[in-house]
C-alpha cells in the first residue's frame, strides 16, 4: 500500500470516502425536494467524479464553458452550458458539440439570436436556449418579466431555436450573515422565479425547468416550490468558504499536500504551496489563504506563488521535511491550478485522475 504521504509536493488530494458522502447527501437532498440535479462540473473538472454523480442520479452535467463541454460529451449526457456564446468561433464549436450530445446554452438578450439560429442550422439541429435571470447577484440575466417575455417571443420566431428553461445563479442569498435571512433572500429568488415562469406561461412561452445554483442555497432551495432544477457544484469536495457558512471540516473532501521547506525562530513556517497550488482566493477579514488541517496553532498568513507562508501561534512547530495537508479557501480556483488529483481512501492512493478540463477557459 503506498501512502499518499510519500508522494512529491505539492499534491493535489480527493479523500474518495468524503467525496462519495457528499455526492450521496446532495442526491438524496435534491431527490426529496423533488428536484433534477444538473452539477456544476466546473468545480472538478473530472469525468471519473463527473461518471460519480451521474451513477448517483445526478441527470447531466452543467458547464461554464464549450471547451469544457468538448471534453465532457465524451459521457454521452445532456451538457448545460451556463453563460453566453458569443462570436463565431465559440459557436462553430457549439456545433460541432451538438452533433455528438444535447446540448442547452444561455442567453439573456436578443442581439445572439440570429447567429445561434445559423449554428443550429448548420448543426442541423434544435438549440436549446435558458434564459438567465438576474434575481439580485448583479451579474448577467434578465432583470424584469417584460424582458423575459420579449426574448421568449424572439426566441419562437427563430427556426431551430427552443426555449426549454429559465435559470438564475443566486450566490449573493450567503452573503447575508444569518441563517433566517438566507432562508427569507432564498424565499423570495424562487419567488422570482416563479412569477417569471407564469409570466412566460401566460405569454404562451412556457418552459420545462426552473433552475438555481448554488451549493449554500441548495438547503433552502430544494423545498421551495416551482424550482424544478439544481446546478450546485462545490458540495463535491465542500471548501474553506463553506466551512464560513457551517460546514464541518469532515465534509470537506479536497486538500493540497504540502511539505515543510523552511523553520524560523520568530514562528514563520514555510511550505512549498503557494498560490500556484491554492489560487489566489483570499476572502475573508483575517487574511488567510487555508486551513491546515490537524494544525489549529497554524495560520496560513501570507502565499507567493511557490510559498505558503504559516504562522505558528503556540505550540510546537512543524520541521523540515514534515508534510502537511491545507484545505482552500476556494475549491474550484484550486482544482484549475493542478493537472491530475489523487484519490486516496484512509491513506492509500486508489487512483489518479486527470483533471481533463483543466484550462479550457474558451
Amino acid at each position: 500500500m503506498q501512502s499518499f504521504y510519500d508522494l512529491d509536493t505539492p499534491a493535489l488530494i480527493v479523500d474518495c470516502d468524503r467525496l462519495e458522502r457528499n455526492i450521496t447527501r446532495m442526491s438524496r437532498r435534491a431527490e426529496a425536494g423533488g428536484k433534477r440535479l444538473m452539477p456544476h462540473a466546473k468545480t472538478h473538472k473530472c469525468p471519473e467524479i463527473a461518471r460519480l454523480q451521474l451513477a448517483a442520479g445526478a441527470a447531466g452535467l452543467t458547464l461554464a464553458k464549450v471547451s469544457e463541454a468538448e471534453v465532457m460529451a465524451d459521457l454521452g449526457v445532456n451538457l448545460f452550458i451556463a453563460n453566453q456564446l458569443v462570436g463565431p468561433h465559440k459557436l462553430e464549436r457549439l456545433t460541432s458539440v451538438l452533433r455528438r450530445v444535447p446540448v442547452r446554452i444561455a442567453i439573456d438578450g436578443t442581439d445572439t439570436l440570429p447567429a445561434l439560429a445559423a449554428a443550429a442550422a448548420a448543426a442541423g439541429t434544435q438549440i436549446e436556449l435558458s434564459i438567465e435571470a438576474d434575481t439580485g447577484l448583479g451579474r448577467a440575466g434578465v432583470r424584469s418579466e417584460g424582458e423575459a417575455v420579449e426574448l421568449a417571443r424572439e426566441i419562437s420566431a427563430r427556426p431551430g431555436l427552443h426555449l426549454h428553461s429559465i435559470f438564475t445563479y443566486e450566490g449573493h442569498v450567503m452573503r447575508l450573515a444569518e441563517e433566517h435571512a438566507r432562508a427569507a433572500a432564498a424565499a423570495a429568488v424562487a419567488k422570482q422565479l416563479r412569477h417569471l415562469a407564469e409570466a412566460l406561461a401566460a405569454a404562451g412561452t412556457p418552459v420545462e425547468h426552473v433552475s438555481v445554483g448554488s451549493t449554500p442555497a441548495s438547503q433552502y432551495m430544494a423545498g421551495e416550490p416551482g424550482i424544478t432544477e439544481m446546478r450546485c457544484g462545490v458540495y463535491v469536495f465542500n471548501d474553506r468558504m463553506e466551512m464560513r457558512l457551517g460546514v464541518p471540516e469532515e465534509d470537506c473532501a479536497l486538500s493540497v499536500l504540502t511539505t515543510v521547506i523552511s523553520v524560523r525562530t520568530d514562528g514563520r513556517i514555510i511550505v512549498d504551496a503557494g498560490t500556484k497550488s491554492l489560487a489566489g482566493d483570499c476572502p475573508f477579514e483575517d487574511r488567510t489563504y487555508g486551513s491546515v488541517i490537524g494544525w489549529p496553532s497554524l495560520k496560513f498568513a501570507a502565499a507567493s506563488e511557490e510559498h505558503g507562508h504559516l504562522q505558528l501561534q503556540e505550540g510546537r512547530a512543524p520541521r523540515v521535511g514534515e508534510k502537511l495537508r491545507i484545505i482552500p479557501n476556494h475549491a474550484c480556483t484550486c482544482i484549475n491550478m493542478h493537472n491530475q488529483m489523487t484519490a486516496v481512501r484512509n491513506e492509500a492512493i486508489e487512483a489518479v485522475w486527470p483533471i481533463a478540463t483543466r484550462g479550457c477557459v474558451q
